[in-house]
């Protein structure tokens, strides 16, 4: 089953592949309706960290120019493109700003030129790098060191998460490190500290004590990182796959690590298949619920972000497990992703219903098939993750 994955998973990124980079999903009517025959900024720079540890000419090139692509189109700010019609050249960048498509540029930016020995990418665009890095610095916080963002400017682009994104910092954390940048120390002791603030320890800054002082007060004690921290309010529905990236990217340590690991395992987040994204959706009586997460009945309970199980970030998931020598668990659940994408005849399908398993989305998601080739290489290998990324 693995082996015939990885063959199936090859294929769609060769199909998925032009001369302008990757695909979001393989060409359809409906693909093409929606949009998803795009070169998307997040989509292809986490393609390209799959399709640079296999050995393929096609796939390397794809990736390659995906992210050449995205630095042609990075705005003049330094904000790289949410995606890119290979076509007709349009960018668009979404309503209020796409803040991890530059933070995922970045990261397989590094990641494809160490892992495809590609080392000329990086001269090529070094300008386009450091307007990127220009335009996240300046949405730190300069005693917080932390990125903050608008409502529903992420991957989860119908989720009411705003001010400090566990998800987006995590990201942030990692192009840090990857990138040398300053005070790498001070936003790990502030991501820990505000996504974690049931600890006895208790921070100078006044600022910070205020914004946990609200949810040790009025907030549930949780073995999971927060899923976002705002003046007063914040998110405990249990944001997955921001724990994932904690957990891979080094910011909660060995004895964390394995608590939100074992909380999330917990959940039955990976039962059906791994991973459900969410641990407990925001339902329409929850005073995070908004109008626009009900559009197109799209974001309802156990439905796409709100709960939804998306294979790819079940290579998150078997990684996760892996960098903490969970090898046996991990390996199920590279076996777990095979069983879902083989779902309609290697359907490859975008995202499944959180408790029945049914299959939801787009059929032939890149995404799904590179973190399967990634995920597959590093716990077949037992690779760390800081071995993987840094």
């Amino acid at each position: 089953m693995i082996n015939t994955c990885l063959d199936e998973s090859i294929r769609l990124l060769q199909r998925n592949s032009t001369e302008a980079g990757v695909l979001a999903a393989t060409r359809s009517k409906e693909a093409e309706e929606r949009r998803y025959t795009r070169v998307f900024g997040r989509d292809a720079a986490i393609c390209a960290l799959g399709m640079a540890v296999v050995d393929d000419p096609v796939l390397r090139q794809s990736a390659r120019a995906s992210l050449l692509l995205l630095a042609q189109h990075q705005a003049e700010n330094g904000q790289i493109p949410k995606y890119v019609d290979p076509s007709g050249a349009e960018a668009d960048f979404w309503y209020l700003g796409c803040i991890d498509a530059t933070l995922w540029w970045l990261i397989a930016l590094k990641f494809f030129a160490r892992h495809a020995r590609d080392a000329e990418l990086e001269l090529l665009v070094q300008p386009n790098v450091q307007r990127a890095l220009t335009w996240l610095r300046c949405q730190e916080h300069p005693r917080l060191y932390l990125l903050q963002q608008n409502e529903a400017s992420d991957w989860a682009d119908i989720m009411p998460r705003s001010g400090f994104v566990l998800y987006t910092n995590a990201l942030w954390y990692a192009v840090k490190r990857l990138y040398g940048l300053s005070y790498q120390e001070e936003t790990k002791f502030h991501f820990n500290h505000l996504f974690f603030p049931f600890s006895r320890d208790i921070p100078d800054y006044r600022r910070l004590r205020l914004l946990m002082h609200y949810v040790r007060n009025r907030g549930k004690n949780s073995e999971l990182y927060l899923s976002f921290v705002n003046f007063s309010f914040w998110g405990d529905e249990g944001d997955i796959f921001g724990n994932l990236l904690a957990v891979l990217f080094g910011l909660a340590d060995e004895g964390p690590s394995n608590r939100i690991l074992r909380a999330i395992e917990a959940t039955g987040a990976a039962d059906v298949f791994p991973i459900r994204v969410t641990d407990t959706p925001i339902g329409r009586d929850h005073v995070m619920w908004r109008s626009y997460m009900g559009r197109h009945k799209q974001n309802l309970d156990y439905q796409y972000h709100n709960g939804g199980i998306w294979p790819y970030v079940g290579g998150f998931w078997a990684m996760a497990l892996t960098s903490v020598g969970q090898h046996k668990k991990a390996g199920n659940a590279i076996e777990q992703m095979a069983r879902a994408s083989e779902v309609g005849d290697w359907g490859f399908y975008e995202w499944f219903h959180g408790e029945s398993g049914e299959p939801n989305g787009m059929r032939g998601q890149s995404w799904n098939a590179a973190l399967f080739i990634l995920a597959e290489s590093m716990v077949r290998q037992k690779t760390r993750s800081e071995d993987m990324f840094f």
